[in-house]
């Protein structure tokens, strides 16, 4: 089982190893865009209550950044079932279910610490000043772990490249925006807040930017991220065993 846990992991990371400059510049630019847009074009002297906002933006793009990146490795599991064969030849190999799942979701969490490492960079060079302290790394991590978890669901669910497309469209882009990384939700109508604040990304966006601005952190919120973690790693793994039938 480890063996196959490292064989699947390590191919994953020799892609990533190859891919190099081109996968850093990639994740590096929507991250910059942003900043540029949101934090130097149009709130550079803004303020969220006595917060710049610069250190009110960069926790919410390490949220977008990390749900985004875990969430992408749909489409590179999507491409190994229907263009090169590499799930089926997993399927004949005596690779377990769950250990397969796991070596994925591990694959996810690894490419958004990447994306959290270049924005800390960049949030760095920009001035802002925030503690990465134990609960945002958790906060972090526990989003990853859950957005890897429907990543994995939705590429052994999907059917063709066009429906994991419009799960992106319609599911990950409008919760990156309205997930209280770039805005408070509590600038929308009392109806609008009432409904997205309970979007995981938008707990873990504010777990992680309570931890970074030293405002304390709420462990049912941690609880909360874990829980629907697990739930949804138990649907991917029921979706790889049903893809295996």
């Amino acid at each position: 089982m480890l063996k196959g846990f490292i064989g699947i992991y390590l191919r994953e990371l020799l892609i990533i190893r190859n891919r190099g400059v081109k996968m850093l510049l990639s994740i590096a630019i929507s991250p910059i865009l942003y900043l540029i847009a949101f934090g130097y074009g149009i709130g550079k002297n803004i303020k969220i209550g006595d917060i710049n906002y610069i250190d009110f933006l960069i926790p919410g793009l390490i949220a977008m950044s990390t749900m985004t990146q875990s969430f992408n490795i749909s489409s590179e599991i999507n491409i190994t079932r229907f263009y090169w064969k590499i799930f089926e030849e997993i399927q004949a190999s005596p690779v377990n279910d769950f250990i397969y799942v796991l070596a994925e979701i591990l694959t996810g969490i690894t490419k958004s610490l990447i994306t959290v490492f270049i924005i800390i960079f960049i949030g760095f060079l920009a001035g802002s000043n925030l503690n990465y302290n134990l609960a945002f790394w958790i906060a972090i991590l526990l989003n990853s772990y859950l957005f890897s978890s429907i990543a994995v669901l939705a590429a052994m669910t999907v059917k063709t490249h066009a429906d994991q497309a419009m799960l992106s469209n319609f599911i990950i882009f409008p919760m990156a925006f309205l997930g209280g990384t770039i805005f408070p939700l509590e600038n929308l109508p009392y109806w609008a807040e009432l409904l997205l604040k309970y979007l995981p990304i938008s707990i873990a966006s504010n777990e992680i930017r309570s931890s970074a601005l030293n405002f304390g952190s709420n462990i049912n919120s941690f609880y909360f991220l874990a829980i629907l973690g697990i739930f949804f790693m138990f649907l991917a793994y029921k979706s790889v065993k049903k893809a295996r039938d």
